[in-house]
């Protein structure tokens, strides 16, 4: 029949059978093309602070050890400011679940929050600045901060005119207290007798507290103040410049970053935490499979904690007091010296 005469021939009909199939096959395949990984999954790293990165001190300092992850190590980095428990809980919980390897705790308050939350992440690395807590994929980086602090007492006690030296922190935590511990065990040590008070603020973020703590201080006759109290270390510092234009013999001392420049005229010395360097050695080590679940311990040895004076104050410093710090320096470095610490 001429419908018959129009039929393909058997083996006309395979080949438009395979063409047909070839067709809806192709888009499946390059949708599939286009849902495949390109490459290995980026190294993602994350920060939570308890304050501002711009205090000029602890936090800065941990936001600039995340950049140089960022640039050096090729990593894609976060970073979030979290205040209460509840929001370290949060915040480690997500970057852990968007795949996160390393997340830092910076300070010794998020330990509980990490420990909680490290078990339901193995793939995830927490670390704590500070603390003890340590769980399989858990580990504390300790600063060795309290040899600088040690040469802080030291430094105050030979120059004192009063013989009153002064502490301020802001929460009162074992690692702030541990700092202070040293400053006071280098004082005694130095001048016995010399008299040593603390005041705790109970935040970190208060430049007016802080400030008017100071003030209460120097009115007491502390002619040294040294600070644990982050961003509100500003309120530290104009205190004492008020009152060394008013006439008084009173110095600072800037802890955890070189804060020598924040007020030169009377920040004698800085207990300074190479913390950025600390970063990336840590974060290297996860990145390349070498982290191990136990306490980092970084102090002036390794090159991270230093004693740093003031260039344009050093002249006040006696040739004798100058060469004491640099003996104890040495011996701090060498391990001869052993500092005082908290337990923790």
């Amino acid at each position: 029949s001429a419908c018959a005469s129009h039929t393909p021939p058997p083996m006309t009909r395979r080949l438009l059978l395979v063409a047909a199939c070839a067709l809806l096959v192709l888009p499946l395949a390059c949708n599939r093309k286009q849902t495949e990984p390109s490459g290995p999954a980026p190294f993602k790293v994350a920060l939570l602070t308890p304050g501002s990165i711009a205090d000029g001190g602890w936090n800065q300092a941990a936001y600039e050890g995340l950049l140089r992850i960022r640039d050096e190590l090729g990593a894609e980095v976060n970073h979030q400011e979290t205040k209460t428990p509840a929001q370290f809980e949060e915040g480690f919980r997500d970057y852990a679940s968007r795949g996160y390897r390393l997340v830092f705790g910076h300070g010794f308050e998020y330990q509980e929050a990490a420990a909680k939350l490290a078990p339901t992440f193995p793939k995830t690395v927490f670390v704590t600045t500070s603390g003890s807590t340590v769980r399989p994929n858990m580990a504390p980086m300790v600063f060795e901060l309290e040899q600088a602090t040690y040469l802080c007492g030291v430094l105050a006690a030979r120059l004192t005119k009063t013989g009153r030296l002064g502490l301020i922190g802001g929460v009162d935590l074992p690692s702030i207290r541990s700092t202070f511990l040293a400053f006071r065990g280098g004082a005694e040590a130095t001048k016995p007798g010399v008299s040593v008070r603390e005041v705790f603020l109970g935040r970190f973020d208060d430049v007016g507290a802080a400030r008017v703590a100071a003030l209460a201080l120097l009115d007491e006759g502390a002619d040294f103040l040294l600070h644990q109290v982050n961003d509100a270390g500003r309120g530290v510092f104009q205190a004492v410049q008020e009152r060394a234009q008013r006439g008084a013999t009173v110095y600072a001392f800037g802890t955890n970053r070189n804060q020598n420049e924040m007020a030169p005229n009377v920040v004698l010395a800085s207990a300074v935490l190479d913390i950025p360097a600390a970063f990336v050695e840590v974060a290297r080590r996860v990145q390349e499979g070498r982290f191990q679940a136990a306490p980092i311990r970084l102090g002036m040895k390794e090159g991270i904690v230093s004693f740093v004076l003031n260039p344009s104050l050093a002249s006040r410093i006696p040739a004798p007091v100058l060469q004491e710090i640099e003996q104890d320096t040495a011996r701090i470095r060498s391990g001869e010296l052993q500092v005082p610490r908290g337990n923790f």
